[in-house]
């Protein structure tokens, strides 16, 4: 049965253009000016493998006179009561504000769970709005943005943990430890992912052959791996955008990137003859933007010629030319031969723990007041930048938010050094660490952990 879901918010915080990309279609005016939503609109839509009957409101005005804005406002709460759950969006660029905190009121009267996320997040001009979404009493905002399909994994995952149990699917409960781990098998045309799936499952679940391009839809198979719920994902080759030709590989592309989009940890399979090539560095580092745990697969080492100086020389390469991965697990396998398939799930679950990791901020400050003792910030004009207070404000990936004055004169080079610097200090190899330096004053104050 579908969750019936509402979208509410104040007025052109993006909530049609939200209910457009979770119906897959523009059943919803969208345009600049407020208020262009007035009346209740409905569709089915969905989100990864999670059904939804998605009801879209007007933005809701703080008025309960007879006009027209108040009988919008009327609806909306209409909504609110109906569904099972809402969605309330702020715009994570404007930042909270007071008519913001007077529907979180409301929707705390109604006793159905909320989640809430700031839209308008891409870029750094909605890190600040982001960060105040936090007072709003809902636990940690999810980052979107509706326009671009940016943090639809995140999104799906904090509505399956807001539901109730009864009603959550029981293998998608983001609290259990049996959670399965979504594991997405990538890279280029050929590079033997079926032939790995084949090889990890112990079947011939998938047509495998020398002819590139044999699969086309993501394959999802339930597994387990030493008791660990494992939902694995074979997808289409990637191929160069200029050499991706007809419309049914384009939808097998787009597939794919969906499927990175919702897995936790992506294994790159690459064929150890031609690995690391452009192509396979650009597929990490969209898997790197889309904050995705790592793991680099050469696979057909049975056939490398002077192995040790072979994998060094990879290595070296990778690390040259994606520093941002430094660290992820390298695992040789030969599938057909079942050799590598034990170390490279001992590394997915090792760098699924690290995406999931939490770092105490007492141990995060210590470290700062270590880094900044023995490597300070460059003074900029003449002025010191001074940081003050580090602390993570999310998982999946490790994020963390660093409190500093003159945050906005901070050098890239700087942030760059000290998002190394947590990588090391807490063994987080290969994660996709994140790293905001903001001015305001603490905003977590009183937080212990």
């Amino acid at each position: 049965m579908a969750l019936k879901l509402a979208i509410v918010g104040r007025p052109n915080v993006g909530k049609s253009t939200l209910f457009n990309r979770l119906a897959g279609k523009k059943l919803a005016i969208v345009d600049d000016l407020p208020g262009v939503t007035r009346d209740r609109k409905e569709a089915t839509g969905r989100i990864g493998d999670l059904d939804l009957h998605l009801i879209d409101t007007a933005g809701f005005e703080d008025l309960t006179d007879e006009s027209l804005e108040a009988r919008m406002r009327a609806q909306t709460e209409a909504a609110i009561a109906d569904a099972d759950m809402s969605l309330f969006l702020v715009d994570a660029r404007t930042g909270v504000t007071p008519l913001d905190e007077r529907f979180a009121e409301v929707l705390r009267r109604s006793g159905k769970p909320v989640v809430l996320a700031a839209n308008k997040h891409e870029g750094r001009a909605g890190e600040s709005g982001w960060l105040e979404a936090f007072s709003l009493g809902f636990g940690e905002p999810v980052a979107l943005s509706a326009e671009h399909g940016e943090g639809m994994s995140e999104l799906y995952a904090e509505i399956i943990a807001a539901m109730p149990r009864e009603e959550a699917p029981e293998q998608e409960d983001v609290t259990d430890e049996n959670r399965p781990i979504r594991l997405a098998i990538i890279g280029r045309p050929n590079a033997g992912k079926s032939t790995l799936v084949n090889a990890l499952i112990g079947e011939d679940r998938l047509l495998v052959g020398p002819e590139a391009g044999i699969t086309r839809d993501a394959i999802s198979i339930d597994w387990q791996w030493n008791g660990r719920k494992i939902r694995l994902v074979d997808t289409a080759g990637m191929r160069r955008k200029a050499k991706v030709q007809g419309r049914l590989e384009q939808m097998s592309v787009a597939d794919t990137l969906r499927s990175i989009r919702f897995a936790d940890v992506c294994v790159l399979v690459m064929d150890q003859n031609e690995a690391f090539e452009k192509q396979d560095l650009t597929i990490a580092d969209l898997v790197v933007r889309e904050g995705r745990a790592l793991v680099y697969v050469l696979s057909k080492w049975d056939q490398a010629q002077d192995g040790p100086a072979r994998f060094k020389e990879l290595r070296e390469r990778c690390e040259d030319a994606l520093p941002q991965t430094k660290g992820a697990p390298i695992v040789r396998t030969s599938a057909q031969a079942g050799r590598g398939l034990r170390e490279l799930m001992e590394a997915v679950t090792e760098v699924y723990g690290d995406w999931n990791a939490r770092v105490k901020t007492p141990d995060l400050n210590r470290w700062l007041q270590h880094v900044i003792a023995k490597h300070p910030p460059p003074a900029v004009d003449g002025k010191r930048i001074k940081p003050r207070y580090i602390t993570q404000i999310k998982s999946r990936p490790p994020t963390f938010v660093l409190i500093s004055s003159r945050a906005t004169k901070m050098p890239e080079s700087y942030k760059r050094y000290l998002t190394n610097g947590i990588r090391d200090a807490f063994n987080l190899g290969g994660m996709p660490i994140r790293l905001t330096v903001k001015q305001n004053r603490n905003p977590f104050s009183g937080e212990g952990e």
